[in-house]
């Protein structure tokens, strides 16, 4: 049976299951994994003609597309410049490009589809250190320089008048930013895809693969044969397929909704209603949701293991920014996984002709996982170029293996919560 996830977005979603894959059938595309990657992957395949079959070990939004804080944000998890350094000034142009794409074809998706999930707009990068302010105004300066429009840098007067925390000493806003409920996304891009032809298959993981024309998959009740096999676990799926498992790792993060906070002090705490994160590198990010509940999320845990009590240790983490909340109560807490990359961009590619993968989008997942889908699904009708634009940024495999990997990360992570306190 599927595994269950008291989050705040499941309260909000009730759906009825789908049907386990049992028996033999033939497909034009697997797709595995029915978060946002798979789901894009499966509604645009659809579109195109092709008939398709999604498997999920889990639940549709299970993973961190299910789970996430729901914000969208410009860019990439690497400043611009950075980027260049690794792939070039014209594919990084491309990539900043293919970044607005993403933001573009979220609000497209979702309009086109009518999917109900509470989109809003503005995004607001915060700073904490003098430090931080001097990374808000290189990022104003680029952003403005690479053409995304109304991008403000704020004052800490004008910050905390915006976010009501004495912690936020300077902030960069982006109204073409946002936040949604992204299981209730995730569940309208399947819908859509449904709709379009595509079959979804619920409880019902990859147990082994064998490459060829066609790909054979394998669940627990059901054979697959496909002529493309498109690979979008993320972080769920790393453990089956090492061999794109080497360059990604599984990092826990987490978030707690508050009680009912009431309209009127909900809207204190965020006037505009922006979603907000800081640039600490164990950073908290947060928003409001429709019903007027404060959703609080970081605390992220680099060694696999999740905190004794996610609830209590993120209620202290949140009273740090906002200690008029000290009378709330928490409703739901939650965790889960995403996948993050030695170099925080996102790592695309193939194992095998027929065979596509993308992952690792180290937090920026939101929008980037829905133009990761619609792409592989151009790659499967023989149009490759915006994809590969992907497949040519350089990714290296964490070092220490299997066995060493996670606690080398954790000793980088302390290391860098160290400098957050500095």
């Amino acid at each position: 049976m599927p595994q269950a996830v008291s989050s705040y977005a499941v309260a909000q979603a009730p759906r009825a299951l789908r049907p386990a894959l049992a028996g033999q059938h033939a497909v034009d595309v697997c797709v595995v994994g029915a978060g946002i990657t798979g789901c894009s992957a499966a509604l645009h395949l659809a579109e195109r003609g092709y008939s398709v079959a999604v498997i999920e070990a889990e639940t549709i939004g299970f993973g961190a597309s299910g789970r996430s804080g729901g914000h969208l944000i410009a860019g990439y998890n690497l400043r611009q410049e950075a980027i260049a350094q690794k792939v070039g000034t014209d594919d990084a142009a491309r990539l900043w490009d293919l970044s607005e794409d993403s933001l573009r074809l979220t609000h497209a998706l979702i309009d086109r589809h009518a999917i109900s999930c509470h989109l809003t707009p503005g995004h607001v990068l915060v700073a904490i250190k003098p430090r931080h302010v001097d990374v808000l105004k290189a990022t104003a300066e680029e952003w403005s320089r690479l053409g995304r429009p109304g991008v403000e840098l704020w004052d800490t007067a004008k910050t905390q008048a915006a976010i009501a925390s004495r912690r936020y000493i300077g902030g960069l806003h982006d109204p073409g930013g946002g936040h949604l409920d992204p299981l209730a996304y995730t569940l309208g891009l399947a819908r859509a895809a449904e709709a379009a032809g595509a079959a979804f298959y619920e409880a019902s993981p990859m147990t082994a693969w064998e490459a060829g024309d066609p790909a054979i998959v394998q669940t627990p009740a059901g054979v697959l044969r496909a002529r493309f096999v498109v690979l979008a676990g993320n972080a769920y799926l790393w453990g089956r397929e090492r061999r794109i498992g080497r360059t990604i790792m599984p990092v826990g993060t987490y978030l707690i909704a508050t009680e009912p906070l009431g309209e009127d002090r909900a809207r204190a705490l965020i006037p505009g209603n922006q979603a907000v994160s800081d640039l600490a590198f164990v950073l908290d990010y947060f928003r409001r949701s429709p019903d007027h509940r404060l959703l609080f999320g970081g605390g992220v845990s680099y060694s696999r293991h999740d905190p004794r009590n996610i609830a209590a240790s993120l209620r202290k983490t949140m009273l740090r920014t906002f200690p008029q909340l000290a009378d709330v109560a928490v409703d739901h807490a939650w965790g889960g996984s995403v996948a993050i990359t030695l170099n925080r961009l996102p790592e695309f590619g193939r194992v095998g002709p027929n065979v596509l993968f993308a992952h690792g989008y180290s937090g920026h997942g939101l929008a980037l996982a829905g133009l990761a889908g619609k792409l592989m699904a151009e790659a499967v009708a023989g149009q490759a170029e915006r994809f590969d634009v992907f497949t040519r940024i350089p990714h290296a495999a964490f070092p220490g293996g299997t066995a060493l990997r996670t606690p080398l990360l954790v000793l980088g992570a302390a290391w860098h919560r160290l400098r957050d306190l500095l």
